[in-house]
């Protein structure tokens, strides 16, 4: 049974200017938009460029296999990308999902977009969609007992397993 737990006095937290992520970073001081600058996509894992969105793998894993799929376009609006750029992301969203169905066999998927600081956005001022494959026991007790997440995937073979999948699309 879930219970209720009613705390008024929150509202002085979630109604004043706290100190939240910043949400204000510019193309200069923006992760992806460095990666994209510097055009060595092996050295930073960009699997492949579209035309509007690039799809990389995540340095720092969730899980194995953990995607971004990332708009060129520094904004934290999704009502800032144009159609064409909003239809693309999904079309290598979905192809992502039938790559890893056919070369890595997962049972399932996470897939998700953090918006801002309270939605736990990371890097809030650049939008990016986070594809996360999973296995059935693919998580255990590390995290709670050893506050350690183990991630047992070679990311420099994924990579190069993967790349000629997606340059065929």
């Amino acid at each position: 049974m879930i219970k209720n737990l009613y705390a008024p006095w929150r509202s002085d937290y979630t109604e004043k200017e706290v100190h939240h992520k910043k949400n204000d970073t510019d193309e200069k001081e923006c992760i992806f938009c460095e990666k994209f600058a510097a055009n060595q996509d092996e050295q930073e894992f960009i699997l492949r460029r579209f035309e509007h969105c690039a799809v990389m793998f995540n340095r720092y894993p969730y899980n194995a296999g953990h995607l971004l799929v990332v708009p060129f376009e520094h904004t934290d609006c999704l009502s800032k990308l144009s159609e064409k750029a909003r239809s693309e992301l999904m079309n290598i969203i979905s192809n992502s999902i039938e790559i890893f169905k056919e070369k890595a066999r997962p049972d399932g998927f996470n897939i998700g977009l953090n918006l801002g600081p309270a939605g736990n956005a990371s890097i809030p001022s650049h939008l990016h969609w986070h594809v996360l494959p999973r296995w059935q026991g693919d998580t255990n007790f590390m995290p709670t007992l050893a506050q350690t997440k183990v991630v047992s995937f070679d990311l420099r073979k994924m990579y190069e397993d993967l790349k000629p999948a997606f340059e065929a699309l």
